[in-house]
C-alpha cells in the first residue's frame, strides 16, 4: 500500500515536470517524422542513361522491342524530358522492376549527366564486326570487379549458354514462404521505441533523482519511515508509464492492429525496468547531472552501435550481439511483425527482467549508503 501511495505521488509530481512533456513531445515529433518525412515504400530502381543516336534505326528498334514486355502487347515506353543543369533533353523511358532506362536524344546529355550529376552514362556505338559496342562513362571510383562485370555483360564472345547451365545448377532453398516484410516506416519503429523509450528513460530517471537531491527531497525521504526501495520503485514505475505511453503514441498510428501488443508491452516494461535500474545505479556515483553526463554519454553512444547492423544486416559482427540494444531492436521487430517469434520476445524480456532485478538490488544497496550525500 505504501508503495502504491508513493507511486501515485511520484506520478502526480512527474506530470507537472518538464521531463514528462519532453518525453511525450519527443514521441509526437518522431511520429510526425515517420508519417510525413518517411515514405512507406522506396523506389529502389536505378537510373540508366543511354545514347544510341549513332547506330542504325533498325538496331534501335530491336533494342526497344527487347526492352518491352513481351507478355503485355500494350506495353509501351514513355516519352519524357530530363533536366540536366538548366537544360531539358528529350528521352524515351523504359521502366522495369529494377531499372529506369532512359534513351536520350542528345549525346551531350549523357556526357553532362556523367560529369555533373555523377550518373553512369552509356553510349551505344557501331562495332567494326557489324555488332554493337558499349562505351561507359564512369566516375573513376568504381572497383575493378564492377568494371570487369560491365565488360562481361557486353562481351559478345561470352558463352552465355555455358553461364546459364551453371546458373541453373545452383540450388536455391526458400527458408520461409511468404515472409512478412515491414515497410520503411514500420522498420524504423523498433529504433524509435528503443532509443526514445529505454535509453531516454535511462537519462530521464537520472534527471528526476538529481532534481530530488537538489531540492532536498532525497534528504527528507531519508528520515521517513518509508523504505528506500519504495522510493526507487516508484521512480521506475513512473518511467514505465511514460515509456508505455510514448511507445503507444509511436506504434498505434503506424502499425494499427497488426502489432502484437501484449508482446510489445511485455518488452517495453522489462526493458524500461532494466535501463531505469541502470540509471538509478549510475546516479549513486555522482552528485549532479553535470558530473554524470560523461558516463551517460558513453553508455548511450555504446548502445547506439547495434543500430548500424539493424539497418545494414550485411555488417553484423558477432560481438555486436553482446550489446543489450541489439536484442531490444530485434525483439521489437518481432513484436510488430505478423508471425513474429513470440518465443524470442519472451526470452529477451526474461533476460532484461533478470538483469533489471540485479541492477535494482545493487542500486538499492548503493542508495542506502548515498541517498543523503
Amino acid at each position: 500500500m505504501k508503495l502504491w501511495h508513493s507511486f501515485v505521488k511520484e506520478l502526480q509530481l512527474s506530470s507537472k515536470s518538464w521531463y514528462f512533456y519532453i518525453e511525450v513531445g519527443m514521441a509526437v515529433v518522431l511520429l510526425l517524422i515517420l508519417l510525413v518525412a518517411v515514405p512507406k515504400e522506396t523506389d529502389s530502381r536505378t537510373d540508366e542513361y543511354l545514347y544510341a543516336g549513332d547506330i542504325p534505326s533498325d538496331y534501335v528498334d530491336l533494342i526497344y522491342r527487347g526492352l518491352l514486355d513481351d507478355e503485355d502487347e500494350d506495353s509501351e515506353y514513355e516519352r519524357v524530358e530530363i533536366k540536366v543543369g538548366g537544360d531539358l533533353f528529350g528521352a524515351d523511358l523504359f521502366v522495369t522492376d529494377t531499372r529506369n532506362i532512359y534513351f536520350v536524344d542528345d549525346r551531350e546529355a549523357v556526357l553532362r549527366l556523367a560529369k555533373e550529376d555523377k550518373e553512369v552514362g552509356i553510349e551505344i556505338i557501331p562495332a567494326s564486326d557489324g555488332g554493337l559496342d558499349y562505351l561507359y562513362y564512369l566516375q573513376g571510383y568504381e572497383s575493378q570487379k564492377l568494371k570487369n562485370l560491365y565488360m562481361v555483360l557486353q562481351n559478345n564472345k561470352v558463352n552465355y549458354k555455358f553461364v546459364e547451365r551453371h546458373m541453373d545448377r545452383q540450388t536455391v532453398e526458400t527458408i520461409e514462404k511468404d515472409p512478412f516484410v515491414l515497410n520503411n516506416r514500420e522498420n524504423i519503429v523498433p529504433v524509435f521505441l528503443t532509443y526514445n523509450g529505454s535509453l531516454m528513460g535511462l537519462f530521464i530517471i537520472a534527471a528526476y533523482i538529481f532534481l530530488d537531491k537538489k531540492e532536498g527531497i532525497a534528504m527528507a525521504y531519508a528520515v521517513t519511515a518509508s523504505k528506500v526501495w519504495h522510493y526507487l520503485m516508484s521512480k521506475i514505475g513512473v518511467m514505465m508509464v511514460t515509456t508505455i505511453s510514448t511507445g503507444l503514441i509511436l506504434v498505434i498510428p503506424v502499425m494499427g492492429a497488426r502489432a502484437n501488443y501484449p508482446l510489445l508491452l511485455l518488452l517495453v516494461v522489462t526493458t524500461a525496468f532494466a535501463f531505469s535500474s541502470l540509471g538509478l545505479l549510475v546516479t549513486t556515483y555522482y552528485r549532479d547531472m553535470m558530473q554524470s553526463f560523461g558516463a551517460f554519454f558513453i553508455i548511450i553512444v555504446a548502445m547506439i552501435l547495434p543500430n548500424v547492423s539493424y539497418f545494414a544486416p550485411s555488417w553484423e559482427p558477432s560481438w555486436i550481439k553482446y550489446f543489450p540494444t541489439y536484442h531490444i531492436l530485434e525483439g521489437f521487430k518481432e513484436a510488430i511483425s505478423i508471425g513474429g517469434s513470440a518465443g524470442y520476445v519472451v526470452f529477451v524480456s526474461i533476460g532484461f527482467l533478470a538483469a533489471g532485478l540485479l541492477l535494482f538490488l545493487f542500486a538499492n544497496y548503493r542508495f542506502k549508503k548515498t541517498l543523503t550525500i
